[in-house]
């Protein structure tokens, strides 16, 4: 029995006859014509398509990010997109390099309504589609393959004549879409492709646009990329065309359909800001041109402020940037994982110290600052972390670079805490954690005062100094080759205490804040008789009286034991 029911209703796509293929051995390594569909496709797909005044913002913001191509709309769908369209015409709204494209049906009355929607306009492309797919073709329109490219030709005959009578002073050109392309027979795609070229004739100098759209994605991509590679083998006059792509994310590899696709042999590709469209969404642009930068390939689109563009989206389309999107979603820089967290913190070090430029981090693709978002996301705390990521926050967020055994034994703490509460924890969160158990400890041991005195001629140090212990104040002296030796040999002889000093550690935290002060940051780990080791932490202006907090911390944390 199969896992799935009704496991006979479907087929496995056929195979495409293409045994000399040559897109696997490409890379993609120049950007292609990018063509926004946001204002169209992703309008129809929305729940309350935008209004004049979101689409307003959104033409904005993709004239910003560097759309030389903009679908603006369906005009001949809805009186919205019409006046849009005659909006930004008769306000002289869009720029001289910029040109908009309005979609068509093959229908007369749609053809003539959208003539008329761009008259003025300095640059044009009329996009005029029909459905070309076997199933279509049999279950929609009832027609053979002669009647699907009659729609086609009639169309063409229309636009080419209401062109020289309405927009002969205009930049226009054309783009023929065999909608449902990827479940077409290739040839009769080709067939169709060709007989609206011979209506328009395009040349070298005017070229045509062909568009190959994925309206149902119906296979894996490199199914969509054999039959881009066929028809750009296939077709004539290839110089003439413009071999664009307009993939859709039914199985969820819209993008890397694309990048195949271009492998393959495409020119141009439609999409749209974060994948909204139809049903699961157009291919997303965004990710596909960050992931050219990523490879050093200049995608001429700048979302160096990717906020912007994530507030733009979701204010228009009043539909959610998901928190796992790739490059802009809230949590897609961000490590929960300690052997992660781990490796980001070795790595962001290894960046600071490195003169080459490159960015090798791992699990970090990109440089989250290169698309305007800050390193403070980039790890955060919870039952699933470890010490690396506790270790990042403070450094990053507090300047307290933790000793690796001490990241050990503050991990720990965090880690109760976090099992606990069941929450994530905030910067401030374990920067409390931090104080609470190092810093804000006075029990039982609790430093009064001290007196350094000048090394004498044996070299030693001497110390005075006064401890409460459990709220007794306790005065006592000592000596060492240091003063926290002295301050250390006192504080035994006068507690009883026995314990050793294996490790110290110093550093300067630099100031947050312009005119504050530096301070030092110390850890002092002790051992008691038994071999248990503790960690204590004093923090001060002054270097020698941090490393004597630090003495009585350690001797508070081994207390507890």
């Amino acid at each position: 029995m199969p896992t799935m029911p009704n496991l006979h209703k479907y087929r496995q796509f056929p195979k495409i006859d293409l045994p000399d293929r040559q897109w696997p051995t490409r890379s993609i390594d120049v950007a292609p014509i990018w063509c926004s569909v946001d204002l169209r496709d992703g309008n129809q797909a929305l729940i309350e398509p935008m209004n004049r005044d979101r689409k307003m913002r959104f033409f904005r913001h993709l004239l910003a990010v560097g759309f030389k191509e903009i679908e603006v709309g369906f005009p001949a769908a809805s009186e919205t997109d019409f006046d849009f369209v005659r909006q930004i015409i008769d306000n002289d709204l869009i720029p001289d390099d910029v040109t908009i494209q309005v979609l068509t049906q093959s229908r007369d009355h749609l053809i003539e309504r959208t003539i008329e929607a761009v008259k003025g306009a300095k640059n044009v492309i009329i996009h005029l589609y029909n459905s070309t797919s076997t199933v279509q073709r049999r279950v929609v329109f009832g027609l053979d393959k002669p009647g699907i490219i009659d729609i086609a030709v009639e169309g063409a005959k229309l636009i080419k004549r209401l062109m020289a009578e309405h927009l002969a002073d205009q930049n226009v050109r054309i783009e023929y879409s065999p909608e449902s392309f990827t479940g077409t027979e290739l040839d009769f795609a080709r067939d169709i492709c060709h007989a609206v070229m011979d209506v328009f004739e395009p040349t070298p100098q005017n070229r045509i646009i062909l568009n190959m759209p994925a309206t149902v994605e119906m296979a894996s991509p490199n199914y969509y990329a054999d039959q881009i590679e066929w028809m750009h083998r296939n077709l004539r006059d290839r110089d003439s065309i413009i071999l664009s792509l307009h993939p859709h994310n039914d199985r969820g590899t819209a993008v890397a359909a694309t990048e195949l696709g271009l492998m393959a042999g495409a020119d141009r590709v439609e999409g749209t800001l974060f994948g909204n469209g139809e049903r699961t969404g157009n291919v997303d642009v965004v990710t596909l041109a960050l992931n050219m930068f990523t490879q050093g390939v200049d995608s001429e689109l700048d979302f160096a402020n990717i906020t912007e563009s994530i507030a733009v989206a979701e204010y228009c389309n009043q539909l959610p940037v998901h928190q796992r999107h790739p490059y802009a979603g809230e949590l897609c820089y961000t490590a929960f994982s300690g052997s992660h967290q781990d490796a980001i913190k070795k790595g962001m070090t290894a960046m600071r110290s490195s003169n080459d430029g490159l960015w090798e981090v791992p699990y970090l693709p990109i440089d989250p600052m290169d698309v305007g978002r800050a390193y403070e996301g980039i790890i955060r705390v919870n039952s699933q972390s470890g010490k690396g990521g506790v270790a990042y926050v403070m450094e990053n967020e507090f300047g307290i670079e933790l000793p690796r055994l001490f990241q050990v034994e503050f991990s720990q703490v965090i880690q109760k805490i976090a099992d606990r509460t069941g929450k994530e924890l905030s910067p401030a969160d374990i920067n409390a954690a931090f104080e609470d158990t190092y810093i804000d400890t006075d029990t039982p041991y609790a430093l009064r005062g001290y007196r350094v005195e000048a090394a004498s001629g044996d070299g030693l140090s001497r110390v005075s100094a006064k401890v409460a212990k459990n709220g007794e104040l306790v005065a006592f002296e000592g000596e060492g080759n240091g003063p926290i030796s002295a301050f250390f040999t006192g504080a035994k002889d006068a507690f009883g205490i026995t314990a050793n000093l294996t490790d110290y550690r110093e550093h300067a935290i630099h100031a947050s804040e312009k005119g504050s002060r530096t301070r030092a940051v110390c850890f002092i780990r002790l051992a008691n008789r038994h071999g248990e080791q503790r960690f204590g932490v004093g923090i001060d202006e002054n270097t020698t009286t941090a490393s004597l907090k630090a003495i009585v911390s350690a001797l508070n944390q081994l207390s507890r034991i």
